[in-house]
């Protein structure tokens, strides 16, 4: 029996393959655009924030909200919440419907340090501006024509100091030493900062002479038989701040010296991730251990570094004669102890002065200046004898530097600005 032989092929099937093999080009050009226009109308998966900065070097590379939160993860930082897109939100424009288009990434956060050790301009803008050189004038003249309307304890440090209020309403703290020196340094403290531009970190301060039979002193007579101050003595009038509280030592000065380690130098790669509130703070601080450097103040951080061998955690406690105004502010109290009195015991307390100033190498530009000044023209004493004879009408009562004391006074002077100059250099190197 024969096989039926296949039929070949009609001309209209072979026709109609052929027209569907030349369609396949032009339909995956179609499929192309139409995936082309889902992907346009559709947002972007949202991207995950950025990761926050490492912890500092020190540990404050979080904040507080953070560091309690479960994993660390704590609140978003607004730079991450400005790289977050609002997912599915659109925008009209004309008669046309839009998707928005995605936010561009954050810009960097402006470095808080310019040419290697300056604090920034805008950084230094946000330090709160403490006494006003007008407002401390005001306060000085009126405390010193005031009269006493009452002195009473406690408040103001050593039993032998008093609270007084003034017929004007205002308070001061008034300072009697133990011997006429630790005035001086007090008077002296108050006038090189303003030398250094930065008195407003000090309460305003006036001497005031204790005459119990004189129109100041007259309404607190039978007070000053039971203070036992001198007939005659010059003390100091502090000007009085409410809402004052304590200051515990920053990193690296608190977290470095508390472990025992030696002291390293802030520097600006050291401040990566820090807060601006932080930031702020240290600008202030890299005042205030120049400031005791140059006038040996051993009553505060010092004091605390020199308790370290016998109280591990003193560096975890208030600051002695340092507090905080409720704008943030550092007030620098009590410098009695500085220039005269500190001068006489350099070889004790230079072993813990001298590293604190070396942990030092950001510093306000204008600081670094005077200093630069102060430097070039040898004029450190006599600039400050000068503006302590305009300012203080009673500096003759308890004198001024000695000689030798004002050539310890330039040679600090000195040594800071050669401190600012290794930095300077060390920076150029990184």
């Amino acid at each position: 029996m024969k096989r039926a032989r296949r039929a070949a092929p009609g001309p209209l099937p072979v026709l109609g393959l052929l027209l569907l093999l030349g369609a396949l080009p032009g339909l995956w050009t179609v499929l192309l655009r139409r995936e082309a226009a889902a992907a346009q109308r559709e947002p972007d998966p949202e991207p995950r924030p950025p990761a926050g900065p490492p912890p500092g070097r020190w540990g404050w590379g979080r904040s507080p909200a953070a560091r309690s939160e479960p994993g660390g993860g704590g609140q978003k930082t607004f730079r991450a919440l400005l790289a977050v897109p609002a997912a599915g939100r659109e925008e009209r424009g004309g008669e046309g419907r839009f998707a928005a288009a995605p936010s561009p990434p954050p810009a960097a956060a402006a470095s808080p340090v310019e040419r290697g050790i300056f604090w920034s301009r805008e950084l230094e803008e946000q330090v709160p501006p403490g006494f006003a050189a007008e407002e401390a004038a005001a306060w000085l003249s009126a405390a010193r024509t005031a009269r006493v309307a009452s002195l009473e304890r406690g408040g103001c440090g050593r039993s032998s100091n008093r609270l007084a209020r003034l017929s004007d309403g205002s308070r001061a703290c008034v300072r009697y030493g133990i011997n006429p020196e630790q005035i001086q340094g007090e008077a002296l403290s108050y006038h090189l900062a303003g030398v250094l531009g930065m008195q407003e970190r000090l309460p305003p301060m006036a001497l005031a002479l204790v005459e119990a039979r004189g129109r100041q002193w007259e309404p607190v007579r039978e007070e000053l038989r039971g203070s036992h101050w001198a007939e005659g003595a010059v003390v100091s009038l502090t000007r009085w701040v409410d809402n004052l509280t304590a200051v515990v030592a920053p990193a690296p000065w608190g977290a470095e010296a508390g472990a025992g380690r030696r002291l390293q130098p802030l520097s600006a790669g050291e401040l990566g991730g820090l807060p601006p509130s932080q930031l702020v703070e240290l600008v202030q601080w890299s005042d205030l251990i120049l400031f005791d450097y140059l006038t040996a103040n051993f009553d505060r951080l010092v004091s605390n570094l020199f308790s370290l061998q016998w109280d591990p955690r003193v560096m975890h406690r208030a600051t002695s004669n340092l507090l905080r105004a409720p704008d943030g502010g550092l007030v620098f109290m009590d410098n009695e102890a500085g220039l005269v009195h500190g001068y006489r015991l350099l070889a004790m307390w230079d072993p813990y002065n001298e590293p604190l100033l070396r942990s030092v190498c950001v510093f306000r530009e204008g600081t670094a200046r005077r200093v630069a000044e102060l430097h070039r023209r040898r004029s450190a004493a006599a600039e400050l004898r000068r503006r302590y004879r305009a300012r203080e009408p009673l500096w003759a009562r308890l004198g001024f530097l000695s000689e030798r004391q004002a050539e310890l006074l330039q040679a600090r002077v000195d040594f800071v600005h050669r401190h600012i100059a290794h930095c300077r250099a060390q920076a150029a190197v990184l």
